[in-house]
Protein backbone atom coordinates (compact mmCIF):
# COMPACT_ATOMS: atom_id res chain seq x y z
CA UNK A 1 0.00 0.00 0.00
CA UNK A 2 1.31 3.11 -0.94
CA UNK A 3 1.37 6.44 0.66
CA UNK A 4 1.57 9.70 -1.06
CA UNK A 5 3.50 11.68 2.28
CA UNK A 6 6.24 8.77 2.50
CA UNK A 7 6.42 8.41 -1.29
CA UNK A 8 7.44 11.99 -1.45
CA UNK A 9 9.80 11.74 1.69
CA UNK A 10 11.66 8.52 -0.23
CA UNK A 11 11.98 10.82 -2.91
CA UNK A 12 13.58 13.56 -1.58
CA UNK A 13 15.82 11.31 0.04
CA UNK A 14 17.26 10.40 -3.64
CA UNK A 15 17.04 13.90 -5.04
CA UNK A 16 17.11 16.51 -2.18
CA UNK A 17 15.21 19.11 -4.08
CA UNK A 18 14.85 21.53 -1.61
CA UNK A 19 11.56 22.85 -3.20
CA UNK A 20 9.72 19.02 -2.41
CA UNK A 21 10.59 19.22 0.79
CA UNK A 22 9.67 22.46 1.66
CA UNK A 23 6.04 21.55 0.15
CA UNK A 24 6.10 18.31 1.87
CA UNK A 25 6.29 20.17 5.37
CA UNK A 26 3.09 21.46 7.18
CA UNK A 27 3.87 24.52 8.17
CA UNK A 28 3.08 23.90 11.86
CA UNK A 29 5.92 21.10 11.46
CA UNK A 30 7.38 19.81 14.67
CA UNK A 31 10.78 18.42 14.37
CA UNK A 32 12.78 16.33 17.36
CA UNK A 33 16.15 16.12 17.20
CA UNK A 34 18.49 13.38 19.18
CA UNK A 35 20.58 15.93 20.79
CA UNK A 36 18.24 19.20 21.15
CA UNK A 37 16.12 19.17 24.22
CA UNK A 38 12.75 21.06 22.80
CA UNK A 39 10.58 20.42 19.77
CA UNK A 40 11.67 22.86 17.15
CA UNK A 41 8.39 23.94 16.04
CA UNK A 42 7.44 25.51 12.26
CA UNK A 43 7.95 24.87 8.46
CA UNK A 44 11.13 26.93 8.83
CA UNK A 45 13.39 25.42 11.12
CA UNK A 46 11.77 21.74 10.67
CA UNK A 47 13.10 22.89 6.96
CA UNK A 48 16.76 24.07 8.01
CA UNK A 49 17.06 20.55 10.30
CA UNK A 50 16.27 18.04 7.56
CA UNK A 51 17.94 20.12 4.94
CA UNK A 52 20.77 19.94 7.49
CA UNK A 53 20.74 16.58 8.07
CA UNK A 54 20.71 15.74 4.55
CA UNK A 55 23.89 17.20 3.79
CA UNK A 56 25.89 15.70 7.14
CA UNK A 57 24.04 12.05 7.05
CA UNK A 58 23.08 12.37 2.81
CA UNK A 59 26.32 9.82 1.79
CA UNK A 60 26.77 6.93 -0.68
CA UNK A 61 26.43 4.99 2.69
CA UNK A 62 23.42 6.30 3.97
CA UNK A 63 20.00 3.36 4.04
CA UNK A 64 17.36 2.61 4.83
CA UNK A 65 17.06 -0.67 6.39
CA UNK A 66 13.18 -1.38 7.32
CA UNK A 67 10.01 0.40 7.23
CA UNK A 68 6.99 -0.08 9.56
CA UNK A 69 3.66 2.08 8.48
CA UNK A 70 0.45 3.09 10.58
CA UNK A 71 -2.82 4.89 9.40
CA UNK A 72 -0.92 8.35 10.10
CA UNK A 73 3.09 7.71 9.26
CA UNK A 74 5.54 5.44 9.51
CA UNK A 75 9.29 4.34 10.92
CA UNK A 76 12.35 3.78 9.31
CA UNK A 77 14.96 2.64 10.46
CA UNK A 78 18.68 3.85 9.10
CA UNK A 79 22.18 3.10 8.87
CA UNK A 80 25.28 4.67 7.79
CA UNK A 81 28.97 5.50 8.84
CA UNK A 82 31.06 8.14 9.17
CA UNK A 83 34.48 8.67 9.81
CA UNK A 84 34.91 5.06 10.96
CA UNK A 85 31.82 5.19 13.34
CA UNK A 86 28.58 2.95 12.46
CA UNK A 87 25.49 4.91 13.15
CA UNK A 88 21.96 3.34 13.69
CA UNK A 89 18.45 5.03 13.80
CA UNK A 90 15.05 5.67 13.30
CA UNK A 91 13.09 8.50 11.76
CA UNK A 92 9.58 8.55 12.59
CA UNK A 93 7.07 10.60 10.83
CA UNK A 94 3.53 11.86 10.94
CA UNK A 95 1.51 12.79 7.87
CA UNK A 96 -1.53 15.21 7.91
CA UNK A 97 -4.33 13.78 5.92
CA UNK A 98 -2.78 15.82 2.49
CA UNK A 99 0.80 13.82 3.04
CA UNK A 100 2.56 16.61 4.66
CA UNK A 101 4.74 16.09 7.66
CA UNK A 102 3.67 17.70 10.83
CA UNK A 103 6.05 16.01 13.20
CA UNK A 104 9.56 14.16 12.42
CA UNK A 105 11.20 12.73 15.43
CA UNK A 106 15.02 10.98 14.47
CA UNK A 107 16.64 8.68 17.02
CA UNK A 108 19.82 7.75 16.96
CA UNK A 109 22.31 5.37 18.82
CA UNK A 110 25.24 4.10 20.18
CA UNK A 111 26.25 7.19 21.69
CA UNK A 112 29.56 7.82 19.67
CA UNK A 113 27.31 8.11 16.67
CA UNK A 114 25.13 10.59 18.47
CA UNK A 115 28.02 12.75 19.69
CA UNK A 116 29.25 12.52 15.68
CA UNK A 117 25.50 13.69 14.78
CA UNK A 118 25.67 16.23 17.75
CA UNK A 119 28.98 18.21 16.48
CA UNK A 120 28.41 17.88 12.57
CA UNK A 121 25.03 19.18 12.54
CA UNK A 122 25.89 22.00 14.56
CA UNK A 123 28.61 22.99 12.23
CA UNK A 124 26.22 22.38 9.16
CA UNK A 125 23.78 24.30 11.47
CA UNK A 126 26.32 26.94 11.46
CA UNK A 127 26.85 27.34 7.95
CA UNK A 128 23.18 28.17 6.98
CA UNK A 129 22.81 30.54 9.49
CA UNK A 130 26.19 32.12 7.92
CA UNK A 131 24.46 31.91 4.70
CA UNK A 132 21.75 33.18 5.41
CA UNK A 133 22.80 36.40 7.35
CA UNK A 134 24.71 37.29 3.91
CA UNK A 135 21.98 36.78 1.78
Amino acid sequence: MSKPGLDKWYAYMKSHDTAALWDLLHPDAVFESPVVHTPQRGRDITFKYLTSAAKVLGSPTFKYLGEWRNDSGAVLEFENEIDGIKLNGVDIITFDGDGRITHFKVMVRPLKAINLLHRMMGEELMKQSGAMSQS
